[in-house]
């Protein structure tokens, strides 16, 4: 099943029911785990596009969509990926069918007047505060990373976030030229059974995290 095949499924459903489809839920969340161990199959371009194409109309702060992606691929950006990853995920980024650098753009500005049509000025407004466009572009990136992790799971695919790396040196690197600003790693591939050995770990009850007032 591909993102468009789930997608289309989601829009089968009941307009009128309540609650997730537990299919949907379990293949998204319930099921789905942070991924170590992939099968030796490629993860083609064309599939993480039909991703983004779906998880690119997520919510953003005015529509700022700062979200950019770096796919990693070639055996000499791998390696110079691997060179700032925590030692821990050196061998992951090496061993990953594909690693995704996940970044924010803090110049997203530059296309606000194509996203904001109703609203052109905000360009000049984030324009001219670069401490408000990085944070802006930080806090929307990390709502957009989320997008992305759920809809390459319902593509069927298996993710690995990681945030144990130099981010500087990242930056500095393989987003040298762009402005980017690298905010994790992802890799990605089909799982290899349950991509991971550890157990499922647990999660706080709805008590624990929620208040009504």
């Amino acid at each position: 099943m591909t993102s468009t095949d789930l997608v289309d499924d989601l829009t089968a459903l009941d307009p009128d029911r309540t609650g997730i489809d537990d299919r949907v839920a379990h293949r998204l969340f319930r099921d789905a785990r942070s991924v170590g161990r992939f099968l030796d199959r490629d993860v083609p371009d064309a599939l993480v596009r039909e991703v983004h194409d779906v998880v690119r109309w997520g919510p953003t702060a005015l529509n700022t969509v700062p979200l950019r992606l770096l796919l990693v691929r070639s055996p000499e950006a791998r390696s110079r990926l691997a060179g700032h990853m925590a030692e821990g995920n050196r061998e992951r980024v090496l061993a990953a069918p594909l690693t995704v650098v996940v970044a924010a753009d803090p110049a997203f500005h530059r296309h606000m007047g194509r996203l904001t049509p109703h609203a052109p000025h905000l360009a000049d407004v984030f324009g001219a505060d670069p401490e408000g466009s990085e944070r802006t572009a930080r806090e929307n990136a990390w709502l957009q990373a989320g997008y992305l992790v759920v809809g390459l799971r319902a593509a069927g695919l298996g993710v690995g976030p990681m945030g144990g790396f130099d981010k500087a040196g990242v930056d500095e690197d393989l987003l040298a030229g762009t402005g980017w600003r690298s905010l994790m790693v992802l890799n990605v591939g089909w799982p290899d059974g349950e991509g991971t050995h550890h157990a499922r770990a647990p999660r706080l009850e709805w008590d624990e995290v929620a208040r009504t007032v």
